[in-house]
């Protein structure tokens, strides 16, 4: 794997890729599926045609287009117009020269990009960089899922449901209606731009795993009409839950017995089988060979975990502050959990919840519209959670067992050190910002995102004096199999901006300038890379078609290819009024990940680095949002006297 391809895929796969607000697009997704029930035919675009026989989820999938490949031309262009505001202008220089000889007539680019085409059109690929960015930036990655692929989500509190079990209950409830809907494809699909967007990656939702191989590992995905049990983790201890007896699924009453009955069943901790995810992947491996050598029932006991519809985790803990809840959520004690399940929901003794997500073959847009909807209709009481009836004939819940031998306990005690060694290394702070949100951005006339995405700018300068390379997840779900492509944030306008809040000298009005005008180039940026237009995937791609032995160019040669998708700065955006807190890690040793919520009146900033000073980031976050705020007030136009 080449350098280059490796930081970007290592930037893809601890960056959720979790939200691309799109100008003026507020909606959530659970919004956005709302909105989808009242579409009718009449208002397709052109080119879109619904197959009603696909069911509604999947009515508009084959009629989604293809993802672009730009063309050398516009990649070259907006390439090293991102360089610009990152290199010396003799940096530059070289940089232009690669760029040039690789696009010229004769040029290595020009072959590749033909290459590129073919595969575009080959009716084999329904997205030309689907597989291989699945494979670089997930399953072929090594390092550990946690803290560096993973993703979390912090629920609000549930006033009503203090009990644990009560709380376990209403959620499984809740997410089991939401898989009704997808494994029925009765689920809405979700819009961007008003254009129906891949619902693909719904599958790998529900009764799926991530299992660890060399040299890659591999998704499994079992047929949920023949395994319809939860697993619900405590003191290490796996259950199998059924939550369908006799054709009826469990009522809430009832998944509440079942859940009550698995706390009095868990007793003492016992070895801690689950913490042989948390490894890195290829240590994982062996330990899974050894823990299947080590008694034939072993292959039974992972198969009920992996085969699971999702995962229940009870922990023993009782987080209180947004700080304690984020590690809570985002790694727990590296014991109990499963790390390589899609979808884990957690629930401690206090009744605090929140959600932890695998990453590999689904990002961060699903599960949040999922996270969504479990919280609107528990907090909204949108399904009845109240039925006391509770059947007489129910399974008890059952005990998933691992038989440890002392070579399987002794990766188990190396998957503990190495867990606590690298999460000890780790820092996390929260910026729970109250001075304003969405409301007042929006009267500054400016998108909501954009405007964030320049407080993260700010704050980055107040600490370190300069603006290097900054990462922003944009979504490209309105292809056939689309992910995620770079927005890359730092730009000249941005660095303009920057540097001239940090000049008294500079009057408030020329700042309000340049602030627009770094607004205006984000939001083309961004909206560029949701189109399919970015330039890292398309580098990406062109790389990935050299043959073996063949020379690499001098455009990957340069030292400024390599910077420039080195992420300082790795940040993704989701927003719901459901949430206190989500986030995930840094991507590189010397960068920050930066997740960041935008509601109504609030903003939130969850911040993690290697040492860095997550704190004092967290710091000039709230000062830089102060200032911003100060810059703007006196642009809104006084309100009209009443007459």
């Amino acid at each position: 794997m080449f350098a280059a391809i490796a930081r970007t895929a290592r930037t893809e796969a601890r960056s959720p890729a979790l939200r691309n607000i799109i100008p003026r697009q507020t909606q959530t997704p659970l919004r956005l599926a709302t909105m989808a029930s009242r579409r009718n035919n009449s208002s397709l675009p052109a080119g879109y045609v619904e197959d009603k026989s696909k069911g509604p989820m999947l009515r508009f999938q084959d009629s989604l287009p293809k993802l672009p490949v730009p063309t050398l031309e516009e990649t070259a262009a907006r390439y090293l117009k991102s360089l610009k505001p990152l290199l010396s202008p003799a940096e530059l220089e070289k940089s232009t020269k690669a760029v040039q000889e690789f696009i010229a007539p004769n040029g290595p680019g020009r072959k590749l990009q033909e290459k590129l085409l073919a595969r575009r059109e080959d009716p084999k690929h329904k997205n030309w960089i689907y597989e291989w960015w699945n494979d670089a930036a997930y399953l072929s990655y090594r390092d550990p899922v946690v803290p560096y692929v993973s993703y979390f989500y912090s629920h609000r509190d549930d006033k009503r449901r203090r009990d644990p079990a009560k709380r376990a209950a209403a959620i499984t409830t809740a997410a089991l209606e939401f898989k009704k809907q997808v494994d029925t494809g009765t689920l809405e699909p979700e819009y961007m731009k008003k254009l129906p967007i891949c619902m693909d990656s719904y599958k790998w939702m529900f009764n799926c795993s991530r299992v660890a191989a060399k040299p890659a590992d591999y998704p499994v995905k079992f047929d949920p009409a023949q395994n319809k049990h939860i697993l619900v983790i405590r003191k290490n201890q796996f259950f199998k839950v059924a939550h369908e007896v006799n054709g009826q699924q469990l009522n809430t009453s009832e998944l509440e017995q079942a859940f009550r009955r698995v706390y009095e069943l868990a007793g003492q901790r016992v070895p801690a089988v689950g913490a042989l995810t948390s490894e890195n992947r290829d240590v994982w491996t062996d330990a899974r060979a050894k823990l299947l050598s080590a008694d034939p029932k072993n292959a039974q006991s992972l198969e009920a975990i992996e085969s699971a519809s999702f995962v229940v985790c009870l922990d023993d803990a009782a987080p209180v502050t947004l700080e304690e809840r984020a590690h809570a959520y985002w790694h727990g004690d590296g014991q109990n959990r499963w790390y390589d399940k899609p979808l884990q929901f957690i629930v401690n003794d206090n009744g605090t919840s929140g959600f932890m997500g695998e990453h590999s073959m689904m990002d961060g847009t699903p599960t949040h519209r999922l996270n969504d909807f479990v919280n609107d209709v528990i907090f909204n009481n949108k399904l009845d959670f109240a039925d006391p009836t509770v059947r007489s004939n129910l399974p008890e819940p059952q005990v998933v067992k691992f038989v440890v031998n002392k070579e399987v306990q002794s990766e188990i005690d190396r998957a503990i050190t190495d867990f606590n060694n690298v999460m000890g290394q780790h820092q996390l702070a929260v910026q729970a910002y109250q001075g304003y949100g969405k409301g007042l951005i929006k009267k500054f006339k400016c998108s909501p995102d954009a405007y964030v995405q320049m407080i993260i700018q700010l704050a980055y300068f107040k600490m370190y004096g300069k603006n290097r390379p900054t990462y922003e997840s944009a979504a490209t779900r309105r292809f056939q199999q689309g992910r995620t492509e770079t927005c890359r944030t730092v730009s000249e306008e941005s660095a303009n901006w920057c540097k001239s809040m940090a000049d008294p000298a500079i009057p408030d009005s020329e700042k309000v300038t340049l602030f627009r005008k770094a607004i205006d180039g984000h939001l083309e940026y961004i909206s560029a890379a949701s189109d399919g237009k970015g330039v890292d995937r398309h580098l990406f791609g062109l790389k990935r078609l050299l043959g073996k032995g063949e020379e690499v160019p001098a455009l990957y040669q340069d030292p400024a290819y390599g910077y420039s998708s080195s992420w300082y700065l790795s940040t993704s955006q989701l927003s719901s009024e459901f949430f206190n807190g989500y986030g995930w890690s840094q991507v590189i040793d010397e960068g920050f990940g930066i997740a960041y919520m935008i509601n109504e009146n609030s903003l939130n900033f969850n911040i993690v680095s290697k040492g860095l000073g997550s704190e004092k980031m967290s710091y000039y976050l709230s000062e830089a949002a102060g200032e911003m705020r100060d810059l703007l007030i006196p642009t809104l136009e006084a309100p009209k006297a009443k007459i």
